[in-house]
Formats: C-alpha cells, sequence, structure tokens
C-alpha cells in the first residue's frame, strides 16, 4: 500500500521542491506526498506545494499556548490525514516527544553537515556553514536521520560528502551542499523507508536490499 507523507516547512522549501521533482520523476518509489504543513502561512514552501497539486496547511506555534500543545494538534492533524512518514524539511518551530511517540522510527530530518558534526542546539541554516569554514575540515556535507526528541541525534538513515574549498563563503558551501547532498539524498531517503528498506538497530539504520 502507498505510504502517505506529510512535509514539514517553515520557509522557502527547497527540500520540499526536491521531494516534488524527484516524485514527479517517480523516484519516491510506493509513497506520495499528501500533505505539505507550514509554521507559518508567510513560508514559500506553501506556494511550492499549492503548484504541485499538495493540500497545504498551516499551524502557528503562536495560536497554541504551548509547544506541547502545538505538537499535540500536530499529531492529531497527522493521524486525520492518515500519514505514514513526517519529513521535517526546514520546520523551524520546536515540537514535544509526542510526535515521536505517535510516529516512531517514522519522522526524518535533513541536516546540513555530517552528523555528530556541527549539530545541535544552535546548529541551523548558515550557522552550521559558518562553524565548518570556522573549525577548518576539508569536508562537509549532509546527514538524513530519524528525530527523537534529543536535537540532531536520531539513528543516521544516509551521509553524503563534498569538499571544502579554499574560497568557500558560508552561502557557497551551503548552496554547494543542498545540491550536491541534501536534494539527492533526501528524496532517497524517503523512497526507501516508503519501501520498509529501512530497518533501524539502536544506534545504526539498516538499508535492506530491494530494486532501485
Amino acid at each position: 500500500m502507498t505510504k502517505n507523507i506529510a512535509v514539514l516547512v517553515s520557509g522557502g522549501g527547497t527540500n520540499l521542491q526536491a521531494l516534488i521533482d524527484a516524485q514527479a520523476r517517480g523516484e519516491i518509489v510506493n509513497g506520495s506526498i499528501t500533505a505539505v504543513i507550514a509554521s507559518t502561512p508567510e513560508a514559500y514552501a506553501l506556494e511550492r506545494a499549492k503548484k504541485a497539486g499538495i493540500p497545504g496547511y498551516v499551524l502557528a506555534r503562536s495560536d497554541y499556548p504551548s509547544a506541547q500543545a502545538m505538537t499535540l494538534a500536530l499529531v492529531d492533524k497527522l493521524h486525520e490525514l492518515g500519514i505514514d512518514l513526517v519529513v521535517m524539511a526546514g520546520f523551524m518551530t520546536i515540537v514535544t516527544g509526542e510526535l515521536f511517540q505517535a510516529y516512531e522510527n517514522a519522522v526524518i530530518n535533513i541536516h546540513p553537515s555530517l552528523i555528530p558534526s556541527f549539530c545541535g542546539k544552535g546548529c541551523y541554516g548558515l550557522h552550521v556553514h559558518e562553524k565548518a569554514l570556522a573549525y577548518g575540515v576539508k569536508l562537509s556535507g549532509a546527514t538524513v536521520h530519524f528525530v527523537t526528541e534529543e536535537c540532531d541525534a536520531g539513528p543516521i538513515i544516509l551521509q553524503k560528502s563534498v569538499e571544502v574549498l579554499p574560497d568557500d563563503t558560508p552561502e557557497v558551501l551551503q548552496r554547494r551542499i543542498m545540491e550536491q547532498c541534501e536534494w539527492k539524498l533526501l528524496p532517497r531517503a524517503v523512497s526507501l523507508f516508503c519501501q520498509d528498506r529501512l530497518k533501524v538497530e539502536g544506534r545504526t539504520v539498516r538499508v535492506l536490499d530491494g530494486a532501485e
């Protein structure tokens, strides 16, 4: 049975677009993006969803008295929509443990570094690439992982690296990692999940054999 995917967004939605494009090419096997849920009505990602004919919803943190109340409303919406997989694609709102209890090993996130480097509290957006350049690493990249209550600490599904070049700025490195890593890794991880080819064993995620 085809798995229903919800993508959670807060901003421009470049990773959402990568998923939409991959779906159009038939690269998300046994899965379909059936909802885009934004944390703000101004998120441009909602326009991307509309153009692709995907229903969009808004759950603004400011409409709820606490992060927990918002999370419970989110879980209710996901259940109401029959969602099987939740993808965090630049979702900047804090959610509480109820989401991960309801969707254990079924919430995935993309992070723009090779975890465990440059991750955790305060490491998001350009900050990640600023830290990588300041540290002087020769490789950086992206990580797709299952989300748990501990920030950026869930089991790693896929990783891909790129070279850090001598003249890189945070913006240039960010663009290279998006184009060469994020936009390729995320659709692949989503497709593997939808094919039931990801097996979590403690901290390790095994990718099971199957037709590509």
